[in-house]
Formats: C-alpha cells, structure tokens, sequence
C-alpha cells in the first residue's frame, strides 16, 4: 500500500461520464465526470478595444484580462483534480511536494507563504508527509534555530507517478482539440510559467488569506 495515501482524508470519486468514452482502466480506476470545454467566445476575456487590434494594456483592460484568467484557473483547476488519481495526496500535498522538488529545501515559514496557508496548518501538513516518508526535516544549517524541509527520494518517485498518470489521461483529451487549439496551448505555456512564478513576490492580504 502506498504510504502516501495516509496523508489525505477521504479518497476523491468523481461523477459518472455522461457522453464520452473513457479508457476502460481510467473508468475502473476513476470514474471521474469528464470537464467539457467552453463554448467559442464563452468565458474569453475582451482584451482589445472595439475594432482595434491591439490589445487594451490600460487598466479596464488589466481588470477585465485579470477576472478571465481567475476563471480559467478555477476551470483548470477542476481539471487538474479530475486528472489526478483517486486516492492519494490532497492538491495543497501535492503542490508543496513540488515547491520542494523545484526550489530545493524549505523553511515552514516560506513554505506556509507560498502556498498560501497558515504556518499552523503547514506544520501539520509536512508532519503528515514526513510520517509517509516523502520528506524530511533538519536543522537549517545557516541557522541552527531553524527547521528546513526537503523532499525525499520517495517524494520525488510519487510526483513522477502522478505525472506520468496524469499525461497519460490529458493525451486523449488533447486528441480531441483541433491543431490549432494544440499549438494555442503550446504557446500558452511559458506564460503560464511566468504567472504561476509571479506569486512568490505578491505579499499576501487579508483578503487572499480569508
């Protein structure tokens, strides 16, 4: 049994598919509702002016760019939830294993911060996640006050489970956009790269902790 199962709660089971053929091991495994996509001109930000071009940079333009990507996220995030597997580790687990495998160890603090939750509710968290083997804690060496977290070697082999679990079922869906859509998407990523980087340097407010 996979230790990594400890650290959640209840596993997540979607709704049944209505309409669309899944991979029969994604259906015995999963049976997750599959996300539909929008509708053209559903849900897209206007971000040019009226007969022009070029897009608004001012800031109704900023506004109105800002609440349609929120929607996207909220969207995608649905999404990313359907792609994962059913039982396992919860989205914040997952996100702050991943923090860790890309920026190296961690503080409690700067973990809490980046992921947007209390330092109360991230101690927990890597208690949970140390107990399943997937991290550690030592004493920071630059400061022996300090504790630091870093992913293990299974942390790491989970993340590359779920990764490839994930590709495998996002393949057939990107079989269904056009090559258009495909490559819109390609293109999209280095911006999506860029915006979900951009964070880490946006103090929070009490309306984003609330």
């Amino acid at each position: 049994m996979d230790r990594s199962a400890q650290v959640t709660g209840s596993p997540r089971t979607g709704k049944a598919a209505a309409g669309r053929t899944v991979a029969a091991r994604d259906v015995a495994a999963a049976p997750h509702e599959t996300p539909t996509a929008g509708r053209a001109g559903e849900g897209t930000p206007d971000t040019g002016r009226a007969g022009e071009g070029t897009p608004d940079t001012g800031r109704a333009g900023n506004e109105t760019l800002a609440a349609g990507v929120a929607a996207g996220i909220e969207r995608l995030i649905g999404l990313l939830r359907w792609l994962s597997p059913p039982r396992g580790l919860s989205l914040t687990a997952t996100t702050t294993l991943a923090t860790l495998e890309r920026s190296g160890p961690a503080r409690l603090t700067a973990l809490a911060a980046r992921e947007g939750v209390t330092q109360p509710a991230m101690t927990q968290l890597i208690a949970r996640l140390e107990e399943a083997g997937l991290v550690t804690r030592a004493t920071d060496p630059a400061d022996g006050r300090a504790v630091e977290v870093r992913i293990t070697a299974e942390g790491q082999a989970l993340l590359a489970r779920r990764r490839v679990y994930r590709a495998e079922r996002l393949t057939g869906m990107l079989a269904e956009l056009s090559p258009e859509q495909q490559v819109a998407l390609a293109a999209a990523l280095p911006a999506m790269d860029a915006l979900a980087s951009a964070h880490r340097g946006v103090p929070l407010t009490s309306a984003q902790t609330s």
